[in-house]
């Protein structure tokens, strides 16, 4: 399936309209946060502490007479620089460990397999929490802990795509003329499973989302310094009963980023599989 083709497909299920608009809507509002928020994100204004929403402050304010429009978007800044950072990491660890479980050794595949097996067990979350928990606070600490812990799924899930491509008759003919593995590799392997890997980012990043809220939430994650949704959960969940709608707001910036990208992947899956893509035709699937 061509690029042109699996986009379109993607952009005709719901599913991938939703999670496109998410993340676009995400992104925008990181990047206008950069040079543009109604009010100082950091700016007390005692005064006008815990107004609801209106005007000026859209969503109202916290307990220090903060605007929580612009503390939210701030928030979404870290978000994409988490999730973006989280996902270059993954990708990058998730590969090599793949290509040494696939094209290597028969002593060095096992070996890599049993080591994914037993790191797989690990969640994602419990990784960054204690990886987080000893190197102290940090987005950057929060940002590697994901990466390393999500390149073991990702390395799963490759590792027997690159074995399947691995025996295809054309790089068997690329091995014959004289291409290095990691010509292989370059040129013919990763070309092919860059569907599946797409979309095990996707659903990376949403775990990078979930997790970066979840640890500065419990204030192993992004300093006092640093915007952070969860962050700004913490500090307000204690007024919950008294100003729900305060705590509103950053908790459906978390929901609606995280269902965008899981969503979003989701419908990568369906629109790069050829099988779902013959069924939706009613075509007849072989299968071997």
């Amino acid at each position: 399936m061509s690029r042109g083709a699996w986009l379109r497909r993607l952009w005709r299920l719901s599913t991938g309209r939703f999670g496109i608009v998410v993340v676009i809507v995400i992104a925008l509002t990181a990047a206008v946060s950069l040079v543009w928020t109604p009010f100082d994100p950091q700016h007390v204004d005692i005064a006008a502490r815990w107004q609801g929403p209106g005007w000026p402050h859209v969503l109202g304010t916290d307990g220090s007479g903060r605007d929580i429009l612009s503390l939210v978007m701030s928030g979404a800044r870290t978000t994409v620089f988490v999730a973006v950072g989280s996902a270059v990491i993954a990708g990058i660890f998730g590969i090599a460990l793949a290509s040494l479980g696939a094209l290597t050794a028969r002593w060095v595949r096992e070996s890599v397999a049993v080591l994914v097996d037993i790191l797989i067990a690990f969640p994602v979350l419990l990784i960054a929490l204690m990886i987080s928990a000893i190197f102290g606070r940090s987005l950057w600490v929060v940002i590697w802990a994901v990466g390393i812990g999500f390149s073991v799924n990702i390395a799963r899930v490759a590792r027997p795509e690159l074995r399947r491509v691995l025996h295809s008759d054309f790089v068997l003919a690329a091995r014959a003329s004289g291409l290095t593995p990691a010509q292989n590799l370059y040129r013919h392997l990763l070309p092919n499973i860059a569907p599946v890997f797409i979309v095990q980012l996707s659903w990376g990043m949403a775990v990078a989302v979930l997790a970066e809220a979840g640890l500065s939430y419990l204030g192993v994650g992004a300093s006092v310094t640093e915007p952070s949704w969860g962050l700004l959960l913490a500090e307000l969940q204690q007024f919950l009963t008294v100003h729900p709608l305060s705590v509103l707001w950053p908790g459906l910036a978390i929901t609606f980023t995280v269902l965008g990208l899981n969503l979003l992947g989701d419908a990568l899956r369906e629109a790069t599989d050829p099988t779902l893509s013959r069924r939706e035709k009613h075509e007849p699937v072989v299968v071997a």
